[in-house]
């Protein structure tokens, strides 16, 4: 499990009017919280905390650095994240502790590879299922679960029960649950040509 380090700072305002001021200035207003903590609000650079999640996956662990002078951290991980959604700009995020000794439930991405077998005779794959609910101890947590479509012929499916396990790791998603399947490619409808309709019956 790899840990990102964050430098946070107390936010003692809040409110439009001071997230605003906020993000002018180059951060972006957050929040940590948690089962053992009441809420703190806080405030991270925009530029540090963008780098930080450039081709990152979604459940990315962080260990926020809130005061440098009395070493206090947390680590943590991103619930939510506003977007604005034209200037794509960080408009605001929702930071929650992790207990490294307990257990987690997240969703991690799935990543498929290979090449169906059943796409080199004409068929398609349909990624379904785009993450698998897991879990697990944090230390344990993957950055995503990888599954081989290879051996997959026209009319096979790749199922939950069909992955291999993890040592650890627990899916809680239905073993029936499709991820990926091989069916044939459509055959395109196209209008039929007036010369290939069949002659009516003519009339007597």
């Amino acid at each position: 499990m790899e840990i990102h380090e964050l430098k946070a700072g107390f936010r003692k305002e809040s409110g439009k009017g001071s997230a605003r001021r906020l993000r002018k200035a180059g951060l972006i207003p957050a929040i940590l919280y948690g089962p053992h903590r009441e809420p703190i609000h806080l405030t991270v650079n925009s530029t540090v905390f963008t780098k930080l999640l450039r081709h990152k996956d979604e459940n990315v662990f962080i260990n926020l650095i809130i005061d440098e002078r009395k070493k206090t951290d947390q680590i943590a991980i991103i619930k939510e994240l506003q977007i604005d959604p034209i200037s794509r700009r960080f408009l605001h995020v929702d930071f929650c502790e992790i207990d490294m000794e307990h257990e987690i439930v997240l969703d991690i991405p799935i990543h498929l590879t290979g090449t169906p077998k059943g796409t080199e005779s004409g068929g398609e794959l349909h990624h379904l299922k785009r993450d698998l609910k897991v879990s697990c101890l944090p230390a344990v947590l993957p950055e995503f679960i990888e599954v081989d479509v290879t051996g997959l012929g026209i009319g096979d499916a790749m199922k939950v029960q069909d992955l291999l396990r993890m040592e650890g790791v627990a899916f809680l998603d239905h073993d029936d649950t499709v991820i990926a399947t091989v069916t044939s490619a459509k055959v395109p409808l196209h209008p039929v040509k007036e010369e290939e309709q069949e002659p009516s019956e003519q009339e007597t």
